[in-house]
């Protein structure tokens, strides 16, 4: 159980509006605030910034 709360998973979504989401693990220790990565959206064909939402 402890290790579910030290990475939980987290969804990340387009900041592009296409609703297209990534399913990933975060480090609570190291990211306390909420993810941005900067990932490929297949709908626009681009790179684009991913925030976490809860």
């Amino acid at each position: 159980m402890a290790s579910t709360d030290l990475r939980p998973v987290v969804k990340l979504k387009s900041t592009a509006g296409t609703g297209y989401t990534y399913v990933t693990r975060k480090n609570r220790r190291n990211d306390p605030d909420r993810l941005v990565l900067r990932k490929y959206d297949p709908i626009v064909k681009r790179h684009v910034d991913f925030r976490e939402e809860r």
